[in-house]
């Protein structure tokens, strides 16, 4: 099931590439300029190339005044110089808000394939049964007949992943069950067992997942090849397939059911909807702050993780009341350790100690609700 913190991993990635991208743009704005004041090569007269030098280099110089000072009225005593200012910071701002669309969008749209990934793992269990039933040299019935591959095939929704995603791929389930199942000594174990109690049957299931199909095999590779955030999904995945099986017995007299993916998926979306685009867009002031406790140095100058983490940080404490100002810190710390440079973690301690203490003085943080926890 989702956590707030795989929430946070989830749009820390997004705003990693969302920057990317809005440097690239900015690259491109320039590449605007130097072309507005390329020479034609096909023109009747030749133009005065020193003339066009001088007029890029002096569109170049206000653009980038005019874009780190955020200005919106551009002028210049050369008209020709102002107009290309004016295009290139207009390029700029139309591809940073479609980026912008498009980067929100594919971060819901990418948290909800979770749940497709899920599907896509219990669904495989039935294939490679499958796959193992067809097996003419060694006796899976251990694995066949497990009542927990048995109540997943009453699942529509895990069936029809399993035609959509599997049936094409048998070449590939066989070749797993001969190089990942067939060559595991626990799984051949398991096979040579002449009863299994339940409890065994479902310990045999869930060593296949974790060990055989989420562990370190060829099966895992697979799905690192196909999924972007394989690293960070699989353990979703992984504690969503477990507490399925874990959740039903075949004693219990009920079907087995579906794990959700989030308790609150609509208060889920929301939280990474406005996370996002508070950190997108961060405020002047607020990105100030974060210069002011970094010895000055513009906040461009930081490394990239460290930037996005201390931005997630200021949105998160000023606009989620119900937040406690300390487990936000102690979430983007966290954030910091397993994400950004060796010495990251302590220096994204350090300020972020310092900008919630300002910030709070200042007005901008007002706790409510869980909020109100005590933070000292």
């Amino acid at each position: 099931m989702l956590n707030r913190r795989n929430l946070r991993i989830k749009v820390m990635q997004s705003l990693f590439a969302f920057h990317q991208s809005r440097d690239a743009n900015y690259l491109l704005a320039i590449d605007r300029i130097n072309e507005t004041f390329s020479p034609d090569l096909n023109a009747m007269v030749q133009p005065d190339r020193k003339e066009l030098e001088e007029k890029k280099r002096l569109a170049q110089e206000l653009f980038d005044k005019a874009f780190h000072n955020r200005q919106l009225a551009v002028e210049h005593s050369v008209a020709e110089v102002a107009e290309a200012v004016r295009s290139a910071l207009d390029f700029y701002d139309r591809a940073v808000q479609k980026d912008f669309s498009w980067f929100l969008t594919n971060l819901v749209s990418e948290v909800e394939r979770i749940n497709q990934h899920y599907l896509a793992v219990l669904s495989l269990a039935l294939s490679l049964a499958d796959a193992a039933a067809a097996d003419k040299k060694i006796n899976h019935r251990n694995l066949t007949n497990n009542p927990w591959l048995e109540a997943l095939r009453q699942l529509p929704a895990v069936v029809e992943k399993q035609t959509t995603t599997w049936s094409s791929r048998q070449d590939l389930v066989r070749r797993w069950l001969r190089d990942v199942l067939k060559a595991d000594a626990e799984y051949m174990n398991w096979l040579d067992k002449k009863e299994l109690r339940p409890d065994d049957q479902r310990k045999m299931l869930l060593y296949i997942f974790r060990k055989l199909i989420l562990g370190k095999t060829l099966i895992s590779e697979y799905f690192e090849s196909e999924i972007l955030r394989w690293a960070e999904d699989r353990e979703i995945v992984k504690g969503m397939v477990e507490k399925t099986l874990k959740s039903w017995s075949p004693e219990s007299g009920t079907a087995l059911q579906l794990h959700a993916l989030s308790l609150n998926w609509e208060d889920d979306r929301e939280f990474i909807e406005k996370l996002f685009a508070g950190s997108a867009f961060l405020s002047e002031e607020y990105r100030n702050y974060i210069a002011k406790n970094t010895r000055n140095w513009e906040v461009e100058r930081l490394p990239l993780t460290d930037r996005v983490i201390l931005e997630m940080a200021i949105t998160e404490m000023v606009s989620f009341p119900s937040i406690p100002v300390k487990v936000t810190i102690n979430e983007y710390i966290e954030l910091a350790k397993s994400y950004s440079t060796p010495k990251s973690r302590q220096f994204i301690n350090g300020i972020l100690d310092v900008l919630a203490r300002e910030l709070t003085e200042a007005g901008h943080i007002r706790k409510s609700g869980r909020g109100l926890i005590d933070n000292k």
